[in-house]
Parts: C-alpha cells; structure tokens; sequence
C-alpha cells in the first residue's frame, strides 16, 4: 500500500510539472505573436438562441451569467498578465460574444462573419461565412496575433476542435490546432 501512495505521489507532481511547462510553452508561444486566437464566448446557460431572436436587441438572446462575466475577466487577465500582445479583437455579432469581448479586451470590431449558424434560422450562412473568414485570413499581417470571439459551431468548422464555453484554441495561419487553454467560470 505505501508503494501505491508513493506512485500516487509521483504521479501526480510530474503530471503538473509537465502541466506548467506545457503553459509555459503556450505562454511564449503567444508572446512572439504570428497567432489566430479563437476564444468561444464565455458562459452563457442554455443551448442555441430564443425562438425570438434578434440581434440587435440583447434581450431576446442568451447572454453571459455572472459566472461567464468573471470567465470573461479570467481570459482578458490571462492576455493582460503574460504579456501576451494582440493586434485586434473581432467579434461575433451576437451578444454573448460581444460582452466576452468587451470585458476580456474592452476594445474589439465586429465581423459577421463569427456570426452563429447553429440555428436553422442561420444555417444557410454557414458556407459563405468560412470563405468570408478565409479571405479576411489571407490578407492577415501574421506578425501580429488575432483574437477571434465567436461560437462553438464556428470554431469547429475553421479549426475541426469542439471548445468548451471561454476556451482558447490557438492556431497557425493554417489554421492547425497549437494547444488549448480552458478558462474556469
């Protein structure tokens, strides 16, 4: 039984050893820029939009609880204390993403194509929405990182990765997945 516990004991120091270096790696990673960022918004209860949804009007969405407005605050701290420099932040249009936005980085620009297509309502955008995204990638300047807030559905298309509310996924300009950081709520 004690060698069981000293196993245990290893185990577990080498596994966040090895934890902390891989954040270290992803951390210097992002400090030399060249990076897409996809952020999914931060938590916001529920599955999809209302039946009523309108996107100009915040109150017939989902939105961010307050557990997600402090995930939000938790990602723009991770930016803000490892140094981490950023070019511009988009946004989906949708609210949840907007306020993830603007409490993570406080200054961001909209671009429809982040938007969701998740409902049938906005199914049929999905195709020209990742060639809209493809051609504003390739005119990117890759010196400087990009940060992307945008919705689970999105992410999976570009980046073939399912993320959970307030993850990070990182990518290079091929759009190949470098590592993941998820954000607690």
């Amino acid at each position: 039984m004690k060698i069981l516990n000293y196993l245990i004991i290893i185990f577990i120091c080498i596994n966040s050893s090895v934890k902390a270096d891989s954040k270290r790696t992803l951390i210097n990673e992002l400090q030399k820029g060249g990076k897409l960022i996809f952020i999914r918004h931060a938590y916001a209860p529920g599955g999809g939009d209302p039946d009523n949804f309108d996107i100009n009007n915040c109150a017939t969405q989902r939105n961010l609880s307050d557990a997600g407005r402090v995930q939000s605050q938790k990602i723009g701290n991770f930016f803000e204390e490892n140094k981490i420099p950023i070019g511009i932040v988009y946004s989906s249009e949708w609210c949840r993403c907007k306020e993830t936005a603007s409490i993570a980085f406080k200054k961001y620009e909209t671009k429809n194509f982040l938007n969701s297509f998740f409902s049938a309502k906005f199914a049929n955008n999905r195709k020209k929405q990742i060639i809209d995204f493809d051609k504003f990638i390739s005119t990117w300047d890759k010196d400087q990182n990009l940060v992307f807030v945008t919705h689970y559905v999105v992410i999976s298309e570009i980046l073939n990765y399912a993320p959970s509310s307030g993850e990070i996924v990182i990518s290079d300009k091929s759009l190949k997945v470098i590592d993941t950081l998820e954000i607690e709520y």
